[in-house]
């Protein structure tokens, strides 16, 4: 099963997102449904299912104090003429907690991260952006980079199972675990 560790954005910035993300209805950009809109703190991919108990036990581990984050700042992945990914920055302490799953997770031999941990939330994906709409969408960009969706408390990570369809994925929450 395809896998994954999280930490959720709470209900009530779900609206704020859903609004950020409608400013980009112009564009035809594959959105995120505001309601599953999450902190990718570790991609695990493909995994056998008798793992998962194995896998979940070892995030019991994960060591790192609750903390608050704030939840603003909107960039792209790689950059703006190129943009792939539009997301929401996270400020806060998710470096200490990044290197503590990494190091519960260390046993399993996973692939290693392409990039660089970046604390952030996916809103869209871009798969097309015309030459004409491009400035349209870098000015978009500019108007957006220091907006401020809100604050929330840090103190839980989540293994989820992310199930592809042609409707956009579907999460399901495997293990929950407090941290702190």
């Amino acid at each position: 099963m395809r896998v994954f560790v999280a930490v959720d954005l709470p209900e009530e910035l779900h609206p704020r997102i859903a609004d950020i993300q409608s400013k980009f209805s112009d564009f035809k950009f594959k959105f995120v449904n505001p309601d599953i809109v999450h902190i990718t703190m570790k991609f695990l991919g493909e995994i056998p299912e008798e793992e998962i108990e194995n896998i979940s036990k070892a995030l019991d581990s994960v060591s790192c104090e609750p903390f608050e984050t704030s939840v603003g700042g909107l960039g792209v992945f790689p950059k703006p003429r190129f943009a792939k990914v539009i997301w929401l920055g996270c400020g806060g302490d998710f470096e200490q907690l990044h290197k503590s799953i990494e190091e519960s997770l260390s046993p399993f031999q996973l692939a290693k991260d392409l990039h660089p941990f970046s604390a952030h939330a996916t809103l869209a994906r871009v798969k097309y952006l015309p030459k004409k709409k491009k400035e349209d969408f870098i000015q978009l960009l500019e108007e957006l980079k220091d907006i401020e969706v809100g604050t929330m408390q840090v103190d839980s990570i989540k293994l989820k199972k992310s199930t592809l369809t042609p409707e956009g994925p579907v999460y399901e929450t495997l293990h929950e675990v407090k941290i702190g």
